[in-house]
């Protein structure tokens, strides 16, 4: 059994949670802890106006940020007992997490967990080097028990159409000069301190060669930062979405945590993740791959698994900026 207090989990799981992905790296959450709980709430503050109106991406990443608490507090041999969206009065505290019975943690768990810190955005193209089945398999179980459907994108004709789709999000975006602008506002130029917001060297500088199918986000945009990128890695990796039955803040939860379960089990076997989720910030489109490619199931998150051999930061606010 657990060698540690119910408070050392607790400290543990909010030392956790922060290390979550998040939409631009923008770590929309606030932790809230008592003496028993942890109360997760979002930072709405951190909400991004034009490409979030609904703040589903938002909730998303707190959902992301939830799993990881989870994942913490199991491995410091406590059974997470969690609450979503306990109170209808107090619509900014999305769950409660408080440590429950004691619990070894599996094989599984522990893997898992130490991935929470080595885990990380990829935004670029990948190593030519083939993912395997039986992971992409486990990952599609592994979000199954989080009540979400991940859905690996065979069909070349399929992921042509995600393709097409994603470039004409962008395009309508970066007319857009909101999108842009707010784009940028989450770039951070070169040398920053910033805690928050995508290092200037993990995204492809404006011209550097991409893998050209899936178009990354323009963080660049008129200034020219980010890598010089390389030909090397240029493959497609594994195109895949997430989906839900349902679209609702407890469904964009569920989301979040079936998709860090994904990103932690993938990165534990040297396998990272891409995002596009540009043709889903756009309500028509989103509808029309609902109706269309998913059988009325609604899209959360469409990405690209695969290998890379090149390592970024990840930059993390502190935990004073976090905690309430």
């Amino acid at each position: 059994m657990s060698t540690r207090s119910p408070r050392q989990a607790m400290d543990a799981a909010v030392e956790a949670g922060r290390w979550a992905p998040s939409v631009h790296n923008t770590q929309p959450w606030v932790f809230s802890v008592s003496d028993e709980e942890i109360g997760l709430k979002a930072d709405t503050a951190r909400k991004l106006s034009a490409g979030d109106v609904t703040g589903r991406e938002l909730v998303i990443s707190c959902g992301a940020a939830l799993f990881t608490m989870r994942t913490a507090m199991r491995c410091q041999g406590f059974e997470p007992v969690v609450r979503i969206l306990p109170d209808p009065d107090r619509p900014g505290l999305l769950a409660t997490i408080r440590p429950g019975r004691e619990c070894e943690p599996d094989e599984v768990t522990r893997v898992l967990g130490g991935e929470i810190e080595r885990r990380h955005t990829h935004r670029a193209g990948f190593a030519d080097v083939p993912v395997p089945d039986r992971l992409v398999e486990s990952l599609v179980m592994g979000a199954m028990g989080e009540g979400a459907k991940l859905t690996p994108v065979r069909s070349g004709e399929a992921v042509e159409v995600l393709a097409a789709l994603t470039r004409a999000a962008q395009g309508v975006q970066a007319q857009d000069q909101r999108f842009s602008l707010e784009l940028v506002a989450w770039a951070r130029p070169p040398g920053s301190t910033r805690a928050d917001g995508v290092p200037a060297g993990s995204y492809p500088a404006e011209g550097a060669p991409t893998e050209a199918q899936f178009p990354q986000r323009h963080y660049s945009w008129r200034h020219g930062w980010g890598s010089p990128g390389g030909q090397e890695e240029t493959a497609t990796g594994v195109v895949a979405v997430l989906t839900t039955r349902a679209d609702g803040r407890e469904q964009w939860l569920v989301a979040g945590q079936a998709l860090q379960r994904v990103l932690l089990h993938a990165s534990a076997h040297g396998v990272s993740a891409a995002f596009h989720t540009q043709a889903l910030e756009l309500d028509l489109l989103r509808e029309f791959l609902r109706l269309e490619l998913f059988s009325g199931e609604y899209p959360q998150m469409i990405m690209r698994l695969g290998v890379t051999h090149e390592g970024k930061e990840t930059p993390r606010r502190p935990l004073s900026d976090v905690l309430e």
